[in-house]
Parts: C-alpha cells; structure tokens; sequence
C-alpha cells in the first residue's frame, strides 16, 4: 500500500531527510541528526511537520452539547478561543485516543465550531467513532485538513518568529489559547488556525494553514536558519516533558486514573459519557497499576515491552524509553504495580539479558526554565 505523503515532502527530498513509515505516512525521522534537532528546540526553536495527525471539525448549533459523551472532561469548561486535552474512551473506560479539543466560537454567524486533532494512528476509528453515535444529530463532521497542513513550531523563540512572519501578535494568547482568523499578510489565503500548543514541553504554536501558504512558512523559516526537525527529536522531547505517547503509552487497556490524568475526568460534572459507570466504579478502588517514570543507572537504554522488577518479582513493563539528550542519561515511563510506585524507590529493569537499576521518578523529567 502506498504511503500518503505531507504537502512537504518534496521539502523533505530537498533537505534529504530520512525517512520512515508512521501510521501510513511517509515522514521525516531526522533532517540533520536527533541531538542537533532536539536541542535546537529545548535551547530556542524549531519546527515540525505534523500534516499526518487528523483534524476534525464538528459543526452546527451548540456542538457541545452533542459530543460531551464522547469525553470525560467538561467542554463547557473551555470558552471560545481555547483549547484542553481530553481523551476518547470506550464503554469500559479504555483510552481510544488522546486529543486536544478546541473551541472556535460561531463562524460566519451561522453555526458554531469544534476542532479535534487526534493521532494519526487513530483517526479513522475516531472518526467512525463519532459518525456512529452521532448518525441522527445536527451536526456536521468535516476533514478539517483538506488541502492544508498541519506544522508545530516550537521553543523559546518561537512566538517571535511566528509574529516576524504574520506580521500579528499573539502576547494576548495563553497557553492552550487559539484563534481562527484572517491574516493582513495572507488575506488572500484565507483564515488560518493557530494555537499555543505542542509537545515538547515548550512553548510553541500548532498552525493549519493552506498548502501554498504552509510552504512560505517553511521557507521563512528555513531563511532565518531554524531547523525543521524529524519524529526522533519529538519523541525525546516529548519523553522528557513526561507527555505520553498513544500506542506506547495509552491505549484501550489503560484508563486515565492508570495513565495519571484522573485530573481531567469531571465525575463531578455530572455529565453522562462513555466509559463513566467505569471510571466511577474504578475511581472507588485502588487502582491497580500506575505509569511512572523512571531513570536508569548507567547508559542502557529500556525499549517499549522490556520487564520491570522488584527484588526478582515482577511488577510491570517498560512502555517508552530512550537517552534523554538535556538530562544525559537514559530515561523512561512504564507501567508498575501500584505498590511500588512511590518516589525514589529503586527497581530493576531487564534490558537485552541483562538486569539494570532504575529509579522511580515523575513522569516529568525535564521543565522548561522561562
């Protein structure tokens, strides 16, 4: 089957990237090494093709009250102009995708709009997910991504290139802020959408953007000497900020009080959703496993599926895991026996044959310092 390819791949040919399948995409792993990439972001920006995650648009007269039974967290929470992160689950109360939810507000003064990004892994059983429990309500759903592209620019710096190229000011925007909105660079390009989101633990901004437009992006970008960086750097990134990775990290089998997010399941809301009658039943109990992080002594790196122990007994499994280039020791989250899942304690992980100590850590390894 052939792979789909982004609206930059011709740029990745160009910069000659290396290139993988992920999810059914032709992406870039590295342009100029992991560690250069990686760094260039945690010390002041760069930038990432993200066009094969899914954007979903839902659309019509309070769309809200139609899809909060899709999610555990209040939508009514976030106003026009913001974003949360939120998860799709199933009946039993299992992970289906982790998304950010995004409220555009009224458009065109006709009807109001929701923006979901999701997984690219995943966006097709999300997709089917709405369309089947929202078959017989007034709603629209739309591939919001239809001739566009999806980029993330990242780090410090990143807010002032983005107002060096647009010629607009976002100071006004907090974190998980967006906007939908005409340009008076662009005006000819239409309205684009930008949000302060990402997943590095930097700042940053998302943008979905036209293709033609998205590639004068690249090349202002690329004028101003900011690296565009590959799938490896943000996955190390994403690993020290402790941001979960969906197939690694989440899937069915883990719900969000394992996961570490029972902060964003509103029971107290009120609202009916899927998998509720779950969680609360789980919410009575002790859970029963945790993901937590851990740093390992020595330079072994734990991989996805490697064994976790304590004192010889087994207690979980090593879910992600690589060198953390900031911290410069190996690094990693796994799901352990909720037992032994306090700070500091020390376990054992088996890597390649051979036993290696670890450390009970936050998932957190790495905050930003500005």
């Amino acid at each position: 089957m052939e792979l789909k390819k982004s609206p930059f791949h011709k740029k990745y040919i160009e910069s000659n990237a290396k290139l993988v399948n992920f999810a059914g995409w032709e992406m870039p792993i590295s342009f100029d090494g992991l560690i250069h990439e990686h760094e260039s972001v945690r010390n002041s920006i760069g930038f990432f093709d993200i066009s094969h995650m899914g954007v979903i648009s839902i659309r019509g007269t309070n769309p809200k009250e139609y899809i909060q039974k899709f999610f555990p967290t209040n939508l009514y929470s976030i106003a026009k102009g913001q974003g949360c992160y939120s998860f799709f689950l199933n009946n039993d109360g299992g992970i289906i995708d982790d998304l950010i939810i995004y409220d555009l507000g009224i458009q065109n003064n006709s009807y109001s709009e929701i923006l979901l990004i999701v997984n690219a892994s995943r966006y097709e059983k999300d997709l089917n997910w709405l369309r089947i429990n929202l078959e017989k309500e007034p709603i629209n759903l739309l591939n919001a991504k239809e001739e566009k592209a999806l980029i993330a620019v990242q780090g410090k710096n990143a807010f002032k290139y983005f107002t060096e190229w647009s010629c607009y000011s976002i100071e006004h925007l907090k974190s998980f802020g967006c906007e939908y909105r005409e340009l008076d660079n662009f005006l000819d390009s239409g309205k684009i959408f930008f949000a302060k989101t990402g997943y590095t633990g930097e700042d940053g901004l998302e943008i979905l953007l036209p293709k033609k437009l998205a590639l004068n992006l690249w090349d202002f970008l690329i004028s101003k000497n900011i690296p565009p960086c590959g799938l490896g750097s943000r996955d190390t990134l994403r690993l020290e900020a402790g941001l979960p990775l969906y197939g690694q990290d989440l899937d069915e089998s883990v719900n969000p009080y394992e996961a570490g997010f029972g902060s964003i399941v509103h029971l107290e809301n009120g609202h009916d959703f899927f998998g509720k009658k779950s969680l609360e039943r789980i919410g009575s109990n002790e859970i029963k496993k945790k993901l937590v992080g851990i740093e390992i002594i020595g330079k072994a790196i734990a991989r996805k599926g490697y064994e976790i122990f304590k004192e010889g007994k087994l207690i979980g499994n090593i879910t992600s895991g690589s060198w953390s280039p900031t911290l410069k020791k190996p690094i990693a989250l796994g799901y352990i026996s909720t037992e032994y899942s306090e700070l500091n304690q020390e376990v054992e992980i088996l890597i390649r044959g051979k036993i290696f100590k670890g450390i009970i850590s936050k998932k957190r390894f790495y905050k930003k310092d500005f």
